[in-house]
This record gives C-alpha cells, structure tokens and sequence, in this order.
C-alpha cells in the first residue's frame, strides 16, 4: 500500500497535530499521501490536494480521523471501488471509528506488514419514485435510511411492502430502515424496519433478510416529511412518493486490528456486560 488517503473532521481540536503527525510519519516510510480539501487545511506544507468524492479512486486505503460521520461520509464516496478503511476515533463514541489514536501506529505497521482483517459491511440503496417525475437518483446508505416528519408535522401514514408483499401500515413519526438497531454481529446482514413513535403498540420492530426489497409508500398528505439518508443527505418527501430500499452490490471494508474483537469494542463503548 502506497498511496494513503486522509480524511479528517477538520474541527475536531485534536485533529491539526493528529494529521501532521500522521502525514509525517507516512512521508518517513515512503508512502504517497492524499487528502481532500478539507483536511488540507490542517497542513503547513503542500500535499496532493483532491476532492472527497475524487480521493477513493486515487489512494490503496484511507484512513479516517474523526468520528463515525465522516466515516459514514467517506463510505458514501468509496461506494463500489472496495478501497478498505481504517476509522480512528478522535473523541465521542465511535463504533466504526474503533481505533484509537494510541492504537494508529501499531495498526499501520501491521496494516503494511501485511497483518490485519478486513470486516466487509453492507450497505443500502435508496430510490424515491415519484408517479409523475419517475424516480430520483439512488443513494447509498451504510447504516440507515429513515422517513421522518419535521418538528411540527403531523402524525404520518405509511404502507410498507417487502419483497411486493403488504407488510404493515404505519401511522407514526417516521420510520428507521437500518442495517442495525439491536446490537448486531457486524458482519451479520439483516435490515431492521422500526417504527418511530408508532400510534400503534402492536407495530414493534421486525429484522428482515438482507436480500429483500422494501418499499415504503407515504400515504397521508403530510407536509414537511423528509427522506435522510445516514442522517446526512435529506430529500423532501410528497403525498404517494415511494421510497425503495434495497442492499448495495457492493460492500464497505473496514480495517481491523485482528488483536482486537467486536466484544472489546461494545464494552469499551457501551461498558457491555458490566454490572
């Protein structure tokens, strides 16, 4: 691996002295680096400088400092080009950002020498058809897609079909598809339909397949509805708007430390099993 991508979160108070750092020890071993123009910002010196949506087709990995929104993000740009990724968390939670910045260097040495695993996520695409414009463009989501009414909107109705079959009619504040909810195995691949703040007491959550088509169609001429997409991309939403959801072709690669399990994470983070 020669050419390194960088991404950070530019307003993180750690993030000037991480990237240089990190920047200055790639430089030291040989290793081309590459950052979009946010991070650019970060460095004294010049470095090659591309677009976000340009730097997965330029580098072998990225590596993401930041929080798991700009990892989100970045897995967006990488889409189907499979380039891996290695999260480092600078503060806040962190589940797909696992790694540590006391853990980085270890991680890359062992990324080099060719000693590190590959945890492959799926993701979500997501079509809005409309019966008299057709459909708008797909978007890929890594781990949710969600149909959410504003501040002061009303109560929504919504018809669910998988697969082309009725599912359920909701009357809620929106609707959660996610690729988790529950706490689930990362490489197990499900969707989750959850309901928020349902009308109904019967409407609980339900885990589908992951290879199956939902489609959720807003029923109720509600105004102010909004289809977002990894909480970061918003599309507005219409009365008998469709909204399609289905898995991506292709899958998101994470960087692991092999030393290092999903266990470990959940109870550094959630203090998982702790009394």
């Amino acid at each position: 691996m020669i050419r390194i991508g960088i991404v950070a979160k530019a307003d993180r108070p750690d993030a000037p002295a991480a990237v240089r750092e990190l920047v200055g020890w790639l430089r030291a071993r040989g290793r081309e680096v590459v950052v979009d123009r946010e991070t650019a910002v970060l460095l004294p010196a010049a470095a090659t400088v591309v677009e976000r949506p340009v730097l997965p087709g330029r580098v072998d990995v990225i590596i993401v400092l930041g929080g798991d929104g700009t990892l989100l993000a970045v897995a967006r740009a990488v889409g189907a080009l499979g380039v891996p990724i290695l999260g480092v968390n600078l503060g806040g939670l962190g589940f797909l950002t696992a790694t540590t910045l006391e853990e980085l260097y270890p991680t890359l040495e062992a990324l080099f020498r060719g000693e590190y695993s590959i945890e492959e996520r799926m993701l979500l695409t997501a079509e809005v058809r409309r019966h008299d414009e057709g459909a708008a463009s797909g978007q890929v989501a890594m781990n949710d897609v969600v149909i959410t009414k504003g501040a002061l909107g009303r109560i929504i109705e919504l018809e669910v079909s998988v697969d082309g079959q009725l599912a359920s009619a909701y009357r809620a504040d929106g609707l959660i598809i996610s690729t988790y909810g529950p706490i689930l195995f990362p490489t197990l691949e499900a969707l989750i339909l959850t309901p928020i703040c349902s009308h109904t007491l019967t409407n609980r959550p339900i885990v589908l397949p992951a290879d199956v088509v939902v489609e959720v169609s807003l029923v109720s001429d509600s105004q102010d509805v909004v289809l977002t997409i990894d909480g970061q991309v918003g599309i507005p939403l219409r009365a008998k708007d469709m909204v399609r959801v289905r898995p991506a072709p292709s899958r998101i690669r994470l960087i692991r430390d092999p030393n290092k399990s999903y266990f470990q994470v959940l109870r550094a983070k959630l203090k998982w099993g702790e009394r």
